[in-house]
């Protein structure tokens, strides 16, 4: 016989988030990542409020060249701006652009990726075709043809990095339709007269939200070193506005003799850059453990 009053144990049902969440925290690099972009984030955002001086204002021209110091943490430029307040703006551009040609790139992907996933045949032809042409044309090197037809700007870089960032995104949400589209669920929908077009936007996509989240990610560092790259090269965001790919530019001249005007920024770019990949990298094998074989 059972004892009446032993206690009643129940199996708590754990959802597949919270095993993608765990898997997340026991992938450190990631964690660090996400931790790091996360303090770059909200240094962009309260960037007025950490920042002792204006980032265009050339108010310290007799201390041009100035190294770093406890009045000027990273010194100052060769313009007598205050370098420290120029590097804090710069990730508010350098993370505002990847963010934005991110968002744009999944909207993009999302609809042709769902389009070639599920109708195949034709359709999926002519949308892979369109992919191996925008494969195989470098990103640089037409970003520099359309950067100096335009003349540079927020606009045109986040339509040069949409442009090329959808390709991924597409064919992540491509593959994980292509997965679902046999699966009961689909064919009981398809059984019950439901269209195509509901299909994809009520259980399709949906269940592709995390290829959608990892391509959204992964979109952003390469939006951002496009951004540095095409203000490198001078056709990118227009001066005074600081981004660290014109500080780069910049420092380079004084880089010998005064070390912090191309360090810092360089510094900058790498470290936003690696998190993001990282933390992209953690969320992508979080998401789908399935890519690391377990």
């Amino acid at each position: 016989m059972t004892d009446a009053t032993a206690p009643i144990t129940t199996t708590r049902q754990r959802s597949p988030l919270w095993f993608a969440w765990r898997r997340f925290l026991s992938n450190k690099a990631a964690v660090i990542g996400g931790v790091v972009l996360g303090i770059l984030i909200l240094m962009a955002v309260f960037a007025p409020l950490i920042t002792p001086y204006n980032p265009e204002a050339q108010s310290f021209l007799t201390e041009a060249l100035a190294f770093p110091s406890a009045a000027h943490w990273f010194g100052v430029d060769n313009l007598g701006r205050d370098f420290y307040s120029r590097i804090v703006y710069g990730a508010r551009v350098s993370l505002t652009i990847g963010f934005t040609a991110a968002l744009f790139s999944v909207l993009v992907g999302i609809p042709l990726g769902a389009l070639a996933g599920y109708f195949g045949g034709r359709t999926d032809w002519v949308i892979m075709r369109i992919i191996e042409v925008f494969s195989v044309v470098p990103p640089l090197l037409a970003a520099l043809l359309l950067g100096a037809l335009t003349r540079g700007g927020y606009g045109t870089i986040v339509f040069i990095a949409a442009l090329f960032g959808w390709v991924n995104v597409c064919l992540l949400v491509r593959a994980q339709i292509k997965a679902f589209r046999e699966k009961e669920f689909v064919r009981a929908a398809q059984a019950l007269g439901a269209s195509p077009w509901y299909i994809i936007r009520r259980h399709l996509i949906p269940n592709s939200i995390s290829p959608i989240i990892i391509g959204f990610v992964l979109a952003i560092p390469m939006a951002m070193m496009l951004e540095a790259s095409l203000s490198f090269l001078g056709v990118g965001v227009p001066p005074p506005t600081p981004t660290w790919g014109q500080m780069i530019n910049e420092g380079i001249d004084f880089m010998f003799f005064y070390w912090h005007l191309a360090v810092f920024p360089t510094a900058a770019l790498a470290i936003t850059v690696l998190a993001t990949s990282l933390f992209g990298d953690g969320l992508r094998d979080a998401l789908d453990p399935t890519l690391k074989g377990r």
